[in-house]
């Protein structure tokens, strides 16, 4: 008790009263994972960040970073959680250098805040990153879960765009790694380290990204197959040809029904693949007339095309399909799968089979051209029966995605499967690099602990 009233003396000093939150049914709202913090705090710059972050290193008191909280049930079961440091005031554009091509800002700021901003200036820029949750989800979490979406086929991950940032890493310390200008990135990029390290290395609060101008124009092309056979062949040579799709997607039965496309389903279309373009006009039509020929001749069972308005909606609501089913009164579940590219669609057509012979309705999203599944479903009233058709069901996909260099990772679940289950998969052999990595850089375990890979 003695330490909990210091820790708030301590909090109060840094960020003050109103920044500082100790009602016990607040804290039980903002649990993670069931795990009640002790307090939460809102921090509004680095400087106030790397005081609370000494503190807690000096003292032994576990802090969880959290920006909208779009990710915050992502990950193993934190072994402790006494600190909830939210990003919320953290929200300030501190630059934007169209001549540079570059925007910078607080770890905070929401990703469709920076894209509206950035759409009013100049010529009209954006930051070519389209995760789930782009209204509400921050930069900082975007960054920290490395979240992308089907648009990283063209533009590539955080990974590609992230050229500088500043965090406070667990000892209370300030590091800044790249630069403003990308010229000027030189050294270690320290910044690419926090890529995806779900709050486990560092906090980040500053960061610069590339930004690129606004494509003229955009069209999807949304095709239907009865068989995945044929959809392998066509998307294989959309994938191998002289065609610059910007995002590449196929769902099955049972996704377009979650997503609330169904309407969309011909007679006999078992499969939809949308493809998307963007880019100069000229181009963006030929591409469209061509695919669309190349389809109607290929064993399609029937072709849609979707021009600006139409394709934001299809695209937007595809991205966000989590947001939605996550928040109904069932229990849901997200695992995310990745592999070699090639082989997606062959094993998107095991897992059919799979979920099938285990009892649990299925939906199925592949990225052929990135390598990635995700499948979602519910499990309903989680009897014991089911709960255990479900573990099965996890493990033979995984031993599925094992043949082609691949893993899967549980991104949502009710907390009575995360129990009972390693959420990230096989372990593989860089485990121990991340593992001494965190132990050299975040001795006390200050930081997420828990949470991350095989619970460092």
């Amino acid at each position: 008790m003695h330490n909990t009233k210091n820790l708030y003396s301590r909090l109060k000093e840094v960020v003050g009263d109103s920044n500082l939150v100790i009602d016990l049914d607040q804290l039980k709202m903002n649990s993670v994972d069931g795990k009640r913090p002790k307090a939460i705090v809102f921090p509004s710059s680095i400087d106030e960040v790397s005081k609370i972050v000494s503190y807690a290193n000096d003292n032994h008191f576990a802090i969880i970073p959290k920006g909208s909280g779009t990710k915050i049930g992502t990950g193993e079961i934190p072994k402790k959680v006494d600190i909830i440091l939210s990003t919320n005031r953290l929200s300030r554009i501190i630059e934007l250098d169209p001549d540079n091509l570059t925007v910078s800002f607080e770890s905070g700021v929401k990703l469709g805040e920076i894209q509206k901003g950035l759409a009013e200036a100049g010529r009209g820029y954006f930051i070519p990153l389209d995760p789930p949750f782009k209204e509400k989800a921050t930069m900082g979490g975007i960054v920290a879960t490395n979240s992308s979406g089907a648009r990283r086929y063209l533009y590539g991950t955080v990974r590609d765009w992230l050229i500088g940032a500043k965090a406070v890493f667990p000892n209370g310390d300030i590091v800044s790694s790249g630069g403003k200008t990308v010229k000027n990135v030189s050294g270690y990029d320290l910044h690419k380290l926090l890529i995806g390290s779900f709050g486990s290395l560092g906090i980040i609060c500053e960061m610069t990204f590339k930004i690129i101008p606004l494509p003229d124009n955009h069209a999807s092309i949304l095709i239907f197959f009865r068989n995945l056979n044929d959809l392998d062949r066509f998307s294989y040579e959309i994938i191998h040809s002289h065609y610059l799709p910007s995002s590449i997607e196929i769902l099955n039965l049972m996704a377009l029904k979650n997503i609330g496309h169904s309407m969309l389903l011909p007679e006999g279309g078992n499969y939809l693949l949308a493809i998307g373009l963007e880019g100069i006009s000229e181009s963006v039509n030929r591409q469209l007339s061509e695919m669309v020929d190349f389809a109607k001749n290929n064993g399609s069972v029937d072709v849609i095309t979707l021009h600006q308005k139409d394709y934001r909606t299809l695209w937007s609501e595809k991205g966000d399909f989590y947001e939605d089913l996550r928040e109904k009164p069932l229990d849901f579940f997200l695992l995310k799968s990745n592999l070699l590219p090639s082989k997606c669609i062959k094993v998107m057509g095991a897992y059919e089979e799979i979920s099938k012979e285990s009892g649990i309705n299925c939906s199925l999203i592949c990225h052929p051209g990135s390598g990635i599944i995700y499948s979602f479903g519910y499990l309903n009233k989680m009897a014991r029966v089911k709960r255990e058709a479900f573990f099965t069901m996890v493990r033979r996909f995984t031993s599925e995605v094992l043949k082609y260099e691949g893993n899967l990772v549980v991104q949502s679940s009710p907390l009575s499967i995360k129990r009972k289950i390693s959420v990230w998969g096989e372990l593989r052999d860089d485990y121990m690099v991340m593992s001494r990595l965190k132990k050299e850089i975040d001795p006390n375990g200050v930081l997420s602990p828990g949470r991350f890979i095989g619970g460092i």
